[in-house]
Formats: C-alpha cells, structure tokens, sequence
C-alpha cells in the first residue's frame, strides 16, 4: 500500500512540475521566465533551461540581459553534452559581445568543446585543428591567463594525436608495400611536428621503408635508394643511438654496406 500512495506522489510531483513549465512557456511574463530559466541551469535541467533562454533572447535582443542570455545557452548545450552546438554558440557569442567580460571563457570554451569533440586518431581531424587554432588565438589573445599551461597541454595532446595519424597512415601504406607514399606520409608528420613523443617510432620507419624501397626496386635505381636508406639511418642512430629499434636498424645498415659495397662506396 505504502508503495502505491509513493508512486502516486511521485507521479503527481512529476505531472505537477510539467504542468508548471507548461504553464511558463505559455506565459508572457518575461522576467519570470528568466528566473526560473536560472533556476533550471543552477539545477542542471539543461533542456528546460535552454528552450526558456531561447524564446527569451529575441525579446531582449539590443539589451544587456541579451548577453547574459546567450552565454547561459551557449552553457546550457555545453551541460547537455553537445559540444559542436556548444562551440558554435560560444563562437556566435564572440562575434556578437566581442568586448563582454566573458569574451575570455567564450574564447576558451569554444577551443575546448573542439577538443571534446576531437575524434579517434584514424578518423577525420578537422576538430583537432581546430582545437589546435583556437587554443593558440586564445594563448596569443590572453598570453598572461592562469590556463595557458593547460592550453599547451592540450595542444601537445592534439599535435599527438595528428602525429599518431601520420604514423598509422604511413603504417597503412607500409603494410601495402606503398612506400613512396608511406616516406611522404612520415616526413610530413616529422616536418609538421618535429617535438612529438613519436617522433622515434617515425622515424625508424622512415628508415624501413627507404630500406624496404631500395631492395624491391628495379636495378638502376637501387643504388640512389639505397644511398637515402643510408642517410636515414644515420640521421636515425645519430638521435636515437639506444633506441629500441637499434638492433633491426643495424640489421638494415649491413644490407645497405653489402650492396654498396659494390661500388667501393667508403662507409
């Protein structure tokens, strides 16, 4: 019985409170529905919140409350876990309140929603560039902020994992025995982000696969290739002399010497 009379209550408060908001998107007593539009963000009802912020916006479009509004909706996507409205409204915020007191956290959270939305390394980056430049704009643009170190660890993060890309990329083409394009893909990656933890995990594989390119190609152009596998891999051992590829590099260098050799090439 007692459990009937709760799920009764509760099924009254529910209706009730339904009822109530209703009831406010019916009405056109504005400065109420701001109010409980601020009660419903502080209580993290999101969709609630946002729907009463967005019919309140037009109407005090040229105001001051208009700004405060359109920062409380850019939040209430934010709260709601969609990250690309978020970061469209903080941007659109930017644009329209360029001078705002929140111009800084708008700035900051349009950087990070793109780093929210920031997908696995092996799908499109588009978010993760994006994230990169807006959080550079806002280092340039606020230099003495308390979140600039955070800004740089989340760009090192994002730099990483557009490395990462380049390496499972480059990966793709070794496997498929396409090295030309696989020496492409790893000396962009090396150019672009010569600061990266995987730096030397690319770079032995840009030893591998000029070696692997020298050995498959046709006769009168194996001694050139080998020649660039050879100055791969001291450029490979000279930075990374206890890497643990040393001992496959030194496999790749005897094959190097035993077919320049030769041609009396000094090694």
């Amino acid at each position: 019985m007692r459990k009937i009379v709760y799920v009764f209550l509760l099924f009254t408060f529910v209706l009730g409170g339904c009822s109530e908001y209703q009831k406010l998107l019916k009405s056109n007593d504005n400065p109420l529905k701001y109010k409980k539009a601020v009660e419903y963000y502080n209580a993290e009802e999101y969709v609630k919140a946002s729907t009463l912020f967005e019919e309140l916006l037009p109407i005090y479009r040229g105001t001051s409350k208009a700004e405060t509004i359109s920062y409380y909706i850019s939040y209430c996507s934010y709260g709601s876990g969609d990250y690309i409205s978020a970061g469209y409204f903080f941007r659109n915020f930017l644009k329209t309140f360029p001078d705002s007191p929140y111009s800084e956290e708008s700035l900051y959270m349009s950087a990070y929603c793109y780093y929210l939305e920031s997908p696995k390394p092996r799908l499109d980056q588009t978010s993760t560039k994006d994230a990169i430049d807006a959080f550079q704009l806002y280092i340039n643009r606020y230099p003495n902020s308390t979140r600039i170190p955070k800004c740089n660890d989340y760009i090192d993060e994002m730099q990483d994992k557009l490395v990462l890309k380049s390496f499972l990329s480059a990966r793709n083409y070794y496997d498929r025995e396409h090295f030309p394009a696989a020496i492409v893909s790893l000396q962009n990656g090396l150019k672009d982000y010569p600061g990266s933890s995987y730096r030397e995990d690319l770079m032995f594989m840009l030893l591998e696969s000029r070696y692997e390119l020298a050995l498959l190609s046709v006769e009168d152009k194996k001694r050139e290739r080998y020649n660039l596998a050879k100055e791969e891999y001291f450029s490979f051992v000279d930075e990374f002399p206890e890497s643990k590829y040393r001992k496959r590099a030194e496999k790749m260098i005897e094959g190097i010497e035993a077919y320049l050799s030769k041609f009396n090439t000094n090694i």
